[in-house]
């Protein structure tokens, strides 16, 4: 049964005064469902699925165009208007088209938006679509940045899709990015999250480093898995079939992966031309009354990349009776050049930040989540 308020989730402090809602926050899946053909105006009714703890699936539109490079419209330009200068040619998505690896592709998204209220909206791709390396981002109109809308925006959204690894299907209604809002900006410091930690253990401790910076907690990468010879990684291999981006557990790991293994003493070398599927050495919680955020690309860590799905929902790894934790997967791929990773290397931060209420369903068992509890997992299109 969905959980609809904090106060009859076992073990969650409320902290708001008297109960009541904070006015500041990421919205939950409640006020979200309350804003759907307001502020949010999809095209067509929205799916059962879409709405998740703290965000919303958007969907593709019926095309996209192939264009010869990516972009931002800047403030003087909408998308459609950079279309007009670089777009190649059309893509019909009706009945489900390839999108071919190595590509750059917009497709309009369904659902446009209407922001009011002070909102703005944070993107990400989803979990499945950053586990088969497709870089995926969300654009607004007269937008300088990716994966951000302004207040007040009023306009259609669309996805830049450019596959990385594998040449993929996907067609009208595909779910590939997700868009989060947040009204106001709460004030999330270091001393705080040092409080949520102590409440709720967020994660395990890291020997020998110090976790906590603003609102973030790093992380640390998994290379001794259960010891010498088990299982630590999967490397892409480079040429491959297609993946339909629909399709649950259709394919053979073996058709589209290497594994890694465990070796003592070794570290893994990144080639810029592989992806690979790791994991945390420390498992993660996320209390019911927040959400999470990975930080995809920091410089004072390496050259690389983790982690192109960075949104992480309120009751990931999440339980009121124990501590035991998700681990998180992520998704690495070097920059430029060669890059040695060694176990207990710190690999990002996970970001922290409050809601302004319970959700009213939470990640795991109330949305039959598909990665509650992993350790190191593929994406649900493969095979177990």
């Amino acid at each position: 049964m969905a959980q609809a308020s904090a106060r009859f989730i076992p073990g969650l402090v409320e902290e708001s005064r008297g109960g009541a809602a904070f006015t500041t926050g990421v919205l939950p899946s409640q006020r979200i469902r309350a804003l759907i053909g307001n502020e949010i105006v999809p095209d067509t009714p929205l799916e059962a699925d879409q709405i998740q703890p703290s965000s919303i699936d958007l969907r593709l539109g019926d095309e996209a165009w192939r264009v010869r490079s990516s972009f931002l419209p800047g403030p003087k330009a909408t998308v459609e208007d950079k279309l007009r200068e670089i777009g190649m040619h059309r893509v019909d998505l009706s009945e489900g088209s390839v999108l071919e690896r190595g590509c750059v592709y917009i497709a309009p998204l369904q659902e446009a938006l209407r922001l009011g209220g002070g909102a703005v909206g944070i993107a990400n791709p989803r979990s499945s679509t950053g586990r088969l390396d497709i870089f995926t981002r969300v654009i607004a109109d007269y937008a300088t940045e990716f994966d951000r809308v302004p207040k007040g925006y009023k306009g259609r959204l669309y996805a830049e899709v450019s596959p990385r690894t594998f040449s993929v299907v996907v067609r009208k209604g595909s779910k590939l990015c997700q868009l989060r809002l947040r009204r106001g900006s709460p004030v999330f410091g270091e001393a705080t999250l040092k409080r949520l930690h102590e409440r709720h253990r967020l994660t395990d401790a890291l020997e020998g480093v110090e976790p906590f910076r603003e609102n973030s907690m790093a992380f640390t990468l998994d290379l001794h898995g259960e010891g010498e010879g088990s299982l630590v990684g999967y490397r892409a291999k480079q040429h491959t079939g297609v993946i339909d981006v629909d399709r649950k557990g259709a394919l053979d790991p073996e058709d589209f992966w290497d594994p890694i293994f465990a070796r003592r003493g070794a570290g893994l070398i990144l080639d810029p031309n592989d992806f690979h599927i790791l994991a945390t050495r420390e498992r993660v919680r996320v209390p019911p009354d927040h959400a999470a955020e990975m930080v995809a690309y920091d410089t004072l860590v390496g050259e690389f990349r983790v982690h192109y799905a960075g949104f992480f929902d309120p009751g990931f790894g999440w339980s009121p009776n124990d501590d035991a934790g998700s681990r998180g997967v992520l998704e690495v791929r070097s920059h430029e050049v060669p890059f040695l990773l060694e176990h207990g290397q710190i690999m990002g931060r996970l970001c922290y930040e409050r809601l302004t209420d319970t959700p009213d369903a939470l990640y795991g068992s109330d949305l039959g989540s598909h990665y509650q509890g992993q350790g190191l997992a593929l994406s649900k299109h493969f095979r177990r």
